[in-house]
């Protein structure tokens, strides 16, 4: 049996991470995540091949002219993409894959894997989405205003996603979330 894909997308900052941990330590689900690549240098806690595959721009670029990624994007002068190799492997091998994506990136996936399931969180309001970034960025002002411009161009393409998460009480979001996942995963 092949496994299913479910992709997870959401404003800027409206907390993919944190729902993406949840969902992959929830055994009920028993998702597993495929991990993206990407040229941005890796920070202080991350590992190579756990929290992304660390490439330079070259090996990207061949990576995207080989049509080896499910998705690509571009966010503050790094890539990021989805390598399609270890999706399918994982599908093939009868295993549920969690990937979380921006926004722009959830067309390319659909082309590839049309029956994914896709789910976009978004903010109660964009107000207490700005509030939240403002408090997370401080006095970078700069960052905080490119992740708000981000957020604010997600938000027009949310409503191409059927199944969108208002992301007002992470407890009540989150059961939504897997709602979702679990009835997907029995079709």
């Amino acid at each position: 049996m092949k496994g299913k894909l479910i992709v997870l997308s959401g404003a800027s900052s409206i907390g993919k991470d944190r729902v993406k941990d949840a969902l992959l330590e929830d055994k009920e689900l028993g998702l597993l995540y495929a991990i993206s690549m990407t040229t941005r240098p890796m920070k202080e806690g991350e590992e190579d091949g756990v929290d992304y595959y660390f490439t330079d721009y070259k090996s990207f670029a061949n990576a995207v002219k080989n049509k080896e990624l499910l998705e690509y994007t571009e966010f503050n002068g790094y890539y990021y993409g989805l390598p399609k190799d270890q999706v399918n492997f994982l599908m093939s091998h009868g295993k549920n894959v969690l990937v979380d994506v921006e926004a722009e990136g959830v067309g390319p996936i659909k082309l590839n894997v049309p029956e994914a399931l896709c789910i976009f969180m978004l903010p109660k309001t964009i107000e207490d989405l700005e509030a939240h970034i403002h408090d997370v960025y401080g006095d970078d002002t700069a960052d905080a205003n490119v992740r708000i411009n981000k957020a604010r161009m997600e938000m027009e393409i949310s409503s191409l996603f059927r199944n969108q998460v208002v992301m007002d009480d992470f407890d009540r979001s989150y059961e939504e979330i897997k709602k979702l996942i679990k009835e997907y995963i029995a079709e």
